[in-house]
């Protein structure tokens, strides 16, 4: 039985023990392996990737034909605010940079961005936290803004 959990797809596997198993279904990479297949990696606000602006980041993959695959990265500033980000990972290149002409945010670098390397590390940021409300063509959603 496939399930969702944390967005994320699980098979629910008894493996003859009689107990819920969860485990990772193969359709969905593991975080090691999107970093290495689809290294080219565009962060924008996971705010901003919400409602009517992920139909217009899923229509221009489309129009484009890439088909990125989506991770989350906790970033977090050195006063200790921190905020989710939404990672649109590339295989090519250069689908990477047409994405990131068009709707901005940041390119990524996984091998350094993420604390000590780590498939699941959070990335640490240099700076002053600022919250960002409007990206290219996209903004946050009203019912985010507080």
């Amino acid at each position: 039985m496939l399930r969702l959990l944390a967005g994320k797809a699980w098979q629910l596997s008894d493996a003859g023990t009689g107990l819920g198993v969860v485990k990772r279904t193969r359709s969905i990479p593991t975080p090691s392996i999107i970093d290495r297949r689809w290294p080219h990696q565009v962060a924008l606000p996971d705010d901003i990737c919400t409602e009517r602006n992920f139909t217009r980041i899923a229509r221009f993959c489309d129009k484009m034909s890439a088909a990125p695959q989506i991770r989350r990265v906790q970033a977090i500033w050195p006063d200790g605010k921190y905020e989710e980000w939404r990672l649109h990972c590339f295989a090519n290149q250069a689908d990477a940079k047409a994405f990131l002409d068009h709707f901005g945010g940041i390119i990524f670098d996984p091998a350094k961005d993420r604390e000590n390397g780590r498939a699941m590390g959070v990335w640490r940021r240099t700076g002053e936290y600022e919250r960002i409300l409007e990206l290219g063509p996209l903004s946050v959603p009203e019912s985010l803004r507080h």
